[in-house]
């Protein structure tokens, strides 16, 4: 990939700062390719005029040691954006970190489908530099605390993004749990497992078991079971205030995934709680942007037609 020989023009209204003048770069680092994309994203906005800092990890592994690495807390108290170069996945891991801290993050996506890193590599530049002057639409996402219960103290705590699954083992056989919603017995459910997914994570192994889509703006919760014994058993939507939880009755080895944090190996009476976090992701994207023209493009709507 190579570098324009020039800086590209600036347009700026005369007199306008920047919105965002301290970016943390965030990289895909282990995709072929990334080094030289961190690379080129970095000296855009060099040319901008913003600082700017990589992610500890992504200035490792990217070799470009000549911008300052920040690891988590430091980007949380130093930075006004934090910009991911890379996929969904990507986001995933480092939004859980900087909510906590109130840094906004926009995505450049180099991954597959792209559904929260909206902004197209090859026209990051257009679609970037009004933003980094203020010009950019927020969209709060609702994060999702986890905790799993084992004789009646926590062993496992985590935030998710997307959802809280729970599987059975490998071996080839159901698993019983019994659910509760804000202290009331919901059902006992045999099944291949259950998710628990927030209205971002409803694009993600929610929508592939036959849950519906939800729309950011509700903020709630899906609960939808993986392979039910039941038919009946149906995906239901939730209000955000609710509080989850999912004890094992019965069936082996059972884990708990945490968007990609896992525990592995639950035992019988555990609980996995799950409640909304006191933190809130707070995503950007372009001026115009659509959740409807996302689902579009990335869910092929409208194809043939």
């Amino acid at each position: 990939m190579s570098l324009p020989s020039e800086p590209l023009p600036i347009a700026r209204k005369k007199g306008q700062p920047l919105r965002f003048a301290h970016v943390a770069i965030i990289g895909k680092y282990q995709a072929p390719g990334s080094r030289d994309a961190v690379e080129e994203v970095a000296h855009f906005l060099h040319d901008v005029g913003c600082e700017v800092s990589l992610e500890q990890d992504t200035a490792l592994n990217t070799g470009l040691l000549q911008y300052p690495a920040l690891d988590v807390p430091a980007m949380g108290s130093a930075c006004d954006l934090a910009l991911v170069v890379g996929g969904d996945g990507t986001m995933l891991g480092i939004g859980r970190q900087l909510a906590r801290y109130g840094v906004p993050l926009a995505g450049i996506n180099q991954g597959r489908l792209g559904f929260i890193t909206d902004i197209p590599f090859d026209s990051y530049r257009e679609k970037l530099r009004p933003m980094l002057y203020g010009e950019f639409e927020e969209d709060p996402r609702a994060l999702m605390a986890a905790s799993v219960w084992r004789d009646g103290r926590c062993v496992f705590e985590a935030t998710a993004l997307n959802d809280v699954v729970v599987n059975r083992g490998g071996v080839a056989s159901m698993i019983e749990l019994r659910v509760e919603v804000d202290g009331h017995f919901v059902a006992n459910q045999r099944a291949d497992g259950l998710i628990i997914a927030s209205s971002t994570g409803s694009t993600a192994y929610s929508l592939s078991a036959g849950g519906p889509l939800l729309h950011p703006a509700i903020g709630g919760w899906v609960m939808v079971p993986i392979a039910p014994h039941t038919l009946s058993n149906r995906p239901i939507v939730l209000p955000a205030h609710c509080e989850i939880a999912v004890e094992i009755v019965s069936g082996r080895d059972a884990s708990a995934n945490f968007d990609m944090q896992s525990l592995t190996s639950l035992l019988h009476g555990d609980r996995i709680v799950v409640r909304r976090s006191e933190h809130t992701l707070r995503l950007l994207h372009p001026v115009g942007w659509s959740y409807f023209d996302t689902l579009r493009k990335k869910l092929h709507w409208n194809e043939g037609g």
